[in-house]
């Protein structure tokens, strides 16, 4: 039953997150040594905010800290397909409340994990993951439009999370590369030209044709619908573009449409790379076209090459995402396509393939220069595997590294492992870097519409916190906001102590001191651009 068991774990690797990770995860690796910034490595200061309260300069912290939820093969939510829509979104309000409790500020939800949607779609059938069914009925109530409002309702960032291409699960379990196994309205029904199965054999899935230029507008088409019609804050694709490569002799059969590529003097690989470079550029402006103030995003395997093969990749000695699956993540760095990117860095500190503490440093010269910001997929998943990883505090010396490189943030795969907290490793990193309150980075590249200055009027204890009542203060209307205290105890400082949403919940301090308190408050657009602090406010014991 235990062999069964590593084996089915990882089959799953490999559908959810390829096989380069699952790769890695077979490799032995080194003992940790110790946590070493390269001298000739220029450190990133972090974002922070100015300003003081009562004379005591204002602290806060400035970074993403998210979790991925995989509704795939339902690994995180739903826990089974085809539950009642009341339990449904009771467990989601209870993965809400595991991002408030661990103190992130971001989730990213999978809400097309395979040519599918978790809302009511035009150009895809409701998935079988929330439905239970492949019929393409309706639940009969809106999943995005609850997970939208509840997130923010919690004062957390909405990543709608996207697989672009995926158009099945494979078989046997899922269509796999059978017609008649699909929804009634599932596209590749009506234009079978666009689907390409691979690989070969009984694990085969569909593929969207990337190199189909009205497959790639129905896809963009596809995603670009949830932008129109729901309040995210983010469009987020993980690695999954042409498929990793698998073993047996299968091949992506695209010559179809390589044959009728425009520029004929371009090899598969560079018409390949062309292509998902053409999907990247084409949603990046299309998303700011349309709400200029959502973010767009990638999470792509953590090697683009290695400096073996290209002078300019990384000290690393695994898969090529530029080679193997035609990802230029470098290049739309350089190019401003992105806002953000999050390598998934999968590996231990010392790991001789992949160390964590040399392909870290690749990433951030790779941003350097651009607008685009640099937060790092953690894998908690890895946590209790052999090598380093049975030490519990891998993770923790991972965000001390990134810390110390100045990284933006960072997203954690995926949400049952951050409840299962393995080894308190998550505990762990929680206390040493998540310990209180953070607020997002801001971005220069989205709109500017800080709040004006808003009034505290008064600050009033209620039980065993501290309610603060206070009016918007004059100009655009403040989205969020962040409350800071300053304690009789250390006057010097004035702590980010809570966040908010507007119009969501009171402005509470939750965890006030006994003895007397000073507060001001600050108002922020969706952007993350801060107002302006409050005059203070002091509560009595």
């Amino acid at each position: 039953m235990r062999l069964t068991l590593v084996l089915a774990a990882a089959m799953l690797g490999v559908s959810v997150m390829g096989v380069g990770l699952v790769r890695a995860a077979t490799y032995s690796e080194p003992s940790a040594g110790p946590i070493v910034v390269p001298s000739d490595q220029k450190l990133v200061p972090a974002d922070g905010t100015t300003g003081s309260c009562a004379g005591a300069p204002v602290q806060a912290e400035r970074e993403l800290r998210g979790m991925w939820l995989t509704t795939v093969m339902n690994i995180d939510w739903p826990s089974r397909p085809g539950l009642p829509e009341a339990q449904v979104k009771a467990e989601y309000l209870k993965w809400l409340d595991l991002a408030v409790a661990r103190r992130h500020n971001a989730i990213f939800v999978h809400v097309r994990p395979s040519g599918d949607a978790f809302w009511p779609s035009a150009y895809a059938p409701w998935s079988e993951w929330l439905t239970g069914k492949r019929d393409g009925r309706s639940p009969g109530w809106d999943p995005m439009e609850f997970m939208v409002a509840e997130a923010h309702a919690r004062n957390l960032e909405f990543h709608a999370w996207f697989n672009p291409y995926r158009g099945t699960q494979p078989g046997p379990d899922g269509p796999g590369a059978d017609f008649s196994k699909l929804a009634p309205n599932h596209p590749l029904l009506k234009h079978r030209d666009w689907a390409i199965a691979y690989p070969d054999g009984k694990t085969a899935r569909l593929y969207f044709d990337p190199g189909n230029p009205a497959a790639r507008k129905f896809v963009e088409d596809a995603m670009l619908e949830a932008v129109a019609k729901y309040d995210i804050d983010g469009v987020h694709f993980d690695d999954f573009f042409y498929p990793y490569p698998e073993g047996g002799g299968s091949t992506f059969k695209d010559d179809a449409s390589f044959a009728k590529r425009t520029d004929k003097s371009l090899s598969r690989a560079a018409w390949r790379r062309a292509n998902v470079d053409t999907l990247v550029h084409e949603m990046s402006e299309r998303i700011k076209q349309l709400k200029p103030w959502v973010k767009f995003g990638i999470s792509p395997f953590g090697i683009w090459r290695n400096k073996t093969t290209d002078p300019s990749g990384s000290d690393s000695h695994g898969l090529e995402s530029y080679d193997a699956q035609f990802a230029d993540t470098r290049k739309w760095v350089r190019q401003g396509w992105l806002d953000y990117v999050v390598p998934q860095l999968y590996w231990a500190i010392g790991f001789d393939k992949a160390d964590y503490a040399k392909v870290l440093p690749w990433w951030v010269q790779t941003v350097k220069g651009t607008e685009v910001q640099l937060y790092v997929g953690q894998g908690d998943y890895r946590v209790g595997e052999k090598g380093p990883w049975k030490q519990p505090d891998q993770l923790d010396r991972q965000l001390a590294l990134n810390d110390r490189y100045g990284v933006q943030g960072s997203v954690h795969f995926s949400a049952k492992q951050v409840q299962a907290d393995k080894l308190g490793s998550v505990t762990r990193y929680t206390t040493n870097h998540y310990a209180g309150p953070a607020l997002l980075p801001t971005m220069k590249k989205l709109p500017l519409e800080p709040p004006g200055t808003p009034r505290a009027t008064a600050a009033r204890r209620t039980g065993s916190t501290v309610t603060i009542e206070w009016q918007a203060g004059a100009g655009p209307e403040p989205v969020s906001w962040a409350l800071y205290r300053v304690d009789t105890a250390t006057p010097q400082k004035a702590a980010l102590v809570a966040t908010g949403r507007r119009g969501s919940q009171d402005v509470v301090d939750p965890t006030p001191p006994a003895a007397e308190a000073t507060y001001c408050l600050s108002g922020l657009d969706r952007s993350g651009n801060e107002s302006p602090l409050s005059s203070p406010v002091s509560v009595s014991p």
